[in-house]
């Protein structure tokens, strides 16, 4: 077999890289990281974990949303709300999709001091596929892929082979050497790009039939765990990759390519020009956090019904924009299961009340959403 790709380089596993080229975006990633810290330490325990879930729960949508593979939101959210004991809604659809998920990311940064071993791994992807697929011939999970293994693109017949994983032969092994190089500590490096290497090694080595994205994501945050030491950081990688996955396939092809030895430059450069955006979207779900905050401080003491509250609280939850187009009273009447006439009765009063405020001129289309100016700090 002609030599394609980085893992038969004969220097295969010794990556690389340049950190006069790295030290400008490592430095930018390192003061976003600062930045959002500082953003965080407003928030006490109880919202921190409020912060993480919304973190946690866009997590698992993303990285299943990069494989193609769509979660029905609010079954993630339930499952990540159990997971952090935080109250959820019991008659939410539970998923057994998204539970095997959250409990994959939740143990990666909970168990961040653990040893990285290939039981914990299989034990991870067993979790991203449901029980009753087991033994069906559909996926081999728990276990090491049986075969080699292809990346490919494109329609049938027109296929494009994007990426092969190590051979079989060698998989055992390169996957030890991987665990034992991930379990020494970080010394004189940078735990950022020790999270880079990691993510682009374990892809490499593509050590399952299915769920290789969403294993090597989960080990790329328990990287960054570490690197933070704690384990409810607030950012994620996956919401960001899933924005621009085009660039990231892109980088991902160009670092495993034969041909570009086992220099990663380009690869560290992009992953770390990423962390920066990554930390944007959480610093923005923090502000979301502590308007909510805000918003139920001020209306601590008006009167509302339960409907009110509970629609209130979907608003809140979804943030500026979250519902296209507003708040209507069909929407109102669909989410309190009430009828038209009530409907329109309690956005009046959620109107006068300061707690909505119309969108538009207004009419028989009128749309609301939350005064969001007068709460996000």
């Amino acid at each position: 077999m002609a030599a394609k790709w980085i893992w038969q380089h004969p220097d295969w596993p010794r990556f690389t890289w340049d950190m006069d080229i790295l030290a400008t975006p490592l430095a930018q990633a390192a003061g976003s990281q600062g930045q959002l810290r500082m953003a965080g330490k407003i928030l006490g325990p109880d919202l921190t974990r409020e912060a993480l879930a919304e973190i946690l729960k866009l997590e698992g949508i993303s990285t299943s949303a990069i494989e193609g593979q769509h979660l029905n939101p609010e079954s993630v959210a339930a499952s990540v709300a159990r997971h952090l004991r935080l109250p959820w809604n019991r008659q939410t659809p539970q998923s057994r999709d998204a539970d095997g998920l959250i409990g994959v990311l939740c143990d990666a940064t909970i168990r961040f001091q653990e040893p990285l071993t290939i039981e914990r791994l299989c034990e991870w992807q067993k979790s991203l596929f449901p029980e009753s697929r087991s033994g069906l011939g559909l996926v081999a999970t728990g276990m090491l892929r049986p075969d080699e293994v292809i990346v490919q693109s494109g329609p049938a017949g027109r296929t494009i082979i994007d990426f092969e994983g190590v051979s079989r032969a060698h998989l055992e092994g390169d996957l030890a050497a991987f665990c034992e190089w991930f379990n020494q500590p970080c010394e004189g490096g940078s735990g950022l790009i020790r999270a880079g290497i990691a993510h682009l090694w374990l892809v490499s080595i593509h050590p399952f039939e299915d769920g290789n994205g969403r294993v090597t994501r989960a080990v790329t945050d328990l990287a960054l765990a570490q690197a933070e030491g704690r384990p409810d950081f607030l950012y994620r990688m996956s919401a960001r990759i899933n924005e621009v996955k085009g660039e990231y396939y892109a980088a991902l092809k160009a670092a495993q390519a034969f041909e570009n030895g086992m220099n990663v430059t380009g690869w560290l450069q992009w992953f770390l020009t990423q962390i920066p955006e990554a930390c944007t979207t959480s610093e923005w779900v923090i502000r979301r956090t502590l308007a909510k905050v805000a918003f139920w401080s001020q209306h601590r003491h008006t009167d509302l019904n339960e409907r009110q509250r509970k629609v209130l609280n979907r608003l809140l939850d979804a943030g500026p924009g979250g519902f296209e187009g507003g708040l209507s009273a069909r929407k109102y009447e669909v989410m309190a299961q009430t009828t038209k006439p009530t409907a329109t009765r309690d956005l009046a009063d959620l109107v006068r009340l300061g707690c909505l405020s119309p969108l538009g001129a207004g009419g028989r289309s009128t749309a609301y959403d939350i005064p969001w100016n007068n709460f996000l700090q």
